[in-house]
């Protein structure tokens, strides 16, 4: 089921809200589970009862784990197998078994197995919880609802944000409603809402269009790699919009996972601010146990490879995701060995070099082969022989052309800044956001099937 999507909106939610308004405190997170349950059973109904046994097990560990501490290692390294051999089965089999076959030349069958969605992310935050038992810094939780309630959580469950138990303990056991919180969860929902049906949706069309014309040029290219850029934005900032907005009119005050990247000065600072959950949970569970930069030299450069080199094959089992991973890695390493001390001083061109070394990134990350994603990059510069202007390009870029330029604006703090500056906007802003609902709701009704973009991971 998408936050996107009619059914969700006037269907699902009312009756999840009313649920869980209706119960007493000592049942909402129940209330939050049952939601939950049903919300992932909507599309895959038989895969809600995997993502139940890797909770379960994570529970038993966690207690074994506090019970036992002689034996603790034993009960990570379950729950180490169970989580990333689910993840490894569902995810990455097939990627293993047809590189295997290429390598050797054998005709090994592909699984073809369905990747539970979502899968990535739930994963994630039992590993999380159980780490951070083992260690000492929380203590397991002794009810399986509490647990699964927070694993299971619908908001976050599909594409994030990432969000730790050590963040959420506290709020599981109790937290505050109010009118104001509930308030500004609707706002941010809606909000989030209008980014990812009113300016995701259309430059995905944009792009969409590009890799099925037959008219290609280099202003083409520069117009796609544009256009996904602020999709991939737009698209994932929006649902993270909407699960924290959701979270907040539950009583959670889940981690913010957008700080408006593209206005970064470095790729470093690019990575402070883009899926900024995701990034922490590597840097805290996996850059820092393996030394950090804490190391030689030579060492904290292979774990910035070994952690990046992990963050693209965490996002697809293909290889244009672990380049993805390695080319920000290359960049990050240039940065901290030679570019950092310039780079402020760098001025508008700092500014250039991050926006095109981040779209250049994403053109690979969206292509469908290491092959076609150089084909794109070549095309960016007119290689064999591509012309600069086709009729087409001309034609698209002046029919989206007030799209791209709201989504340049969006993408910037300028409209919050403007809002905060203005006294009228206090005033006007129910009516803005029942406006924009009301839109969203058109475009839904009159639109197709447009999914997350990180539903795949």
């Amino acid at each position: 089921m998408l936050f996107s999507s009619i059914p969700f909106l006037y269907y699902f939610l009312p009756a999840a809200l009313l649920l869980y308004a209706a119960v007493p405190a000592g049942m909402k997170n129940a209330a939050l589970l049952l939601a939950s349950l049903i919300f992932y059973a909507w599309g895959e109904p038989r895969l809600v009862l995997l993502m139940l046994l890797t909770v379960f097990c994570g529970y038993i560990c966690g207690i074994l784990t506090e019970r036992y501490p002689r034996r603790k290692k034993l009960f990570m390294a379950l729950v180490l197998m169970t989580c990333l051999g689910m993840l490894g089965y569902f995810k990455y089999a097939d990627f293993f078994i047809a590189n295997f076959n290429a390598v050797t030349g054998l005709s090994l069958p592909l699984l073809r197995v369905a990747l539970p969605v979502g899968i990535s992310f739930y994963t994630f935050q039992i590993l999380s919880y159980n780490i951070d038992v083992y260690r000492g810094s929380v203590a397991a939780q002794r009810n399986f609802i509490d647990l699964a309630a927070y694993i299971a959580f619908f908001p976050q469950l599909i594409a994030g944000p990432i969000v730790r138990y050590s963040h959420i303990a506290a709020q599981l056991r109790q937290r505050t409603h109010s009118i104001d919180k509930t308030a500004e969860g609707m706002r941010r929902f809606i909000l989030g809402l209008a980014k990812k049906i009113l300016l995701a949706n259309p430059l995905g069309e944009l792009c969409n269009i590009y890799q099925g014309t037959v008219d290609n040029s280099v202003l083409f290219c520069w117009l796609y790699g544009v256009a996904f850029m602020l999709q991939i934005y737009f698209d994932f900032s929006g649902y993270s919009d909407m699960a924290i907005g959701l979270g907040r009119i539950c009583g959670f005050d889940l981690p913010e996972n957008f700080n408006y990247p593209y206005t970064a000065n470095s790729i470093t600072d690019f990575w402070r601010r883009w899926h900024i959950t995701l990034g922490a949970w590597f840097r805290d569970y996996v850059y820092i146990p393996l030394g950090g930069s804490r190391c030689s030299r030579l060492r904290t450069l292979g774990n910035i490879l070994l952690v990046w080199m992990l963050t693209g094959f965490w996002h697809g089992a293909a290889w244009n995701f672990i380049l993805w991973g390695l080319y920000f890695a290359v960049l990050l390493l240039a940065e901290k060995l030679w570019l950092l001390p310039y780079l402020p001083r760098a001025g508008v061109w700092g500014r250039v070099y991050v926006l095109l070394a981040v779209m250049f990134g994403f053109i690979l990350f969206n292509a469908g082969s290491v092959g076609e994603a150089l084909d794109c990059l070549g095309g960016l510069f007119g290689a064999g022989g591509l012309p600069v202007v086709s009729a087409e390009a001309v034609y698209y870029l002046r029919s989206y052309g007030v799209i791209l330029l709201l989504a340049v604006i969006g993408a910037t703090p300028l409209p919050a800044k403007t809002a905060a500056r203005l006294p009228l906007v206090q005033y006007l802003e129910p009516g803005l956001l029942v406006g924009l609902l009301v839109v969203a709701t058109a475009y839904l009704v009159d639109g197709s099937f447009d999914p997350f973009l990180y539903f795949r991971f």
